[in-house]
């Protein structure tokens, strides 16, 4: 029980004021459908928590941190790209949202959010210091959870007031400083 309450405080807290909670709100704003994005949290944080507890050691050693560094820079200046390409939803048509639709969209964009994040490594650090790998994933997972999931809840009240092209830009300006700040290894800071 200790290794499951103490994941879930230790990422609860580092969570807040994330990147990937603001992801949550631009998300929501961006979507309007916060069923399909909580669960698409839900499954990116299991698939990246669990790797994080099994491989995330092993891969930081193999790769090394500088190319560790530049694969995690590169993906997020791809992601800002890629904010500021329109879709349907922007156009009017809710039900075409993009060839992944809103949960794959989530479950991708979250997934490479948390990749190098801190509650990944903080994920590797818990499973090294827990023996029980089940209850340090659901830990960290249900941390993850209480922080983003009333993030996505603002984000959606927001939508109505905000402009569709102001989310897009400025998802794509944070997506860029974390490419940059990643490359120029200003780690650290976030």
């Amino acid at each position: 029980m200790e290794a499951f309450l103490v994941s879930t405080g230790v990422v609860a807290l580092g969570e807040m004021g994330d990147k990937t909670q603001l992801l949550a709100m631009l998300l929501a704003a961006k979507f309007r459908k916060p069923v399909p994005i909580i669960l698409g949290i839900l499954v990116a944080t299991l698939a990246n928590h669990a790797m994080a507890g099994a491989v995330g050691d092993w891969v930081a050693r193999a790769l090394g941190p500088d190319v560790l560094r530049w694969v995690i820079g590169v993906s997020f200046l791809a992601m800002a790209g890629w904010m500021l390409i329109p879709d349907k939803v922007d156009e009017g048509d809710a039900d075409a949202v993009s060839r992944f639709g809103v949960f794959g969209t989530t479950v991708i964009a979250f997934f490479l959010a948390e990749m190098g994040d801190k509650t990944q490594i903080a994920t590797v650090g818990l499973a090294a210091r827990y023996s029980d790998f089940v209850a340090v994933v659901a830990g960290t997972t249900l941390g993850m959870m209480l922080a983003n999931v009333p993030a996505v809840f603002m984000g959606d009240k927001i939508a109505a007031k905000v402009s569709m092209t102001l989310v897009h830009a400025i998802a794509a300006a944070i997506f860029a400083v974390l490419g940059v700040l990643t490359l120029l290894n200003v780690g650290k800071l976030f």
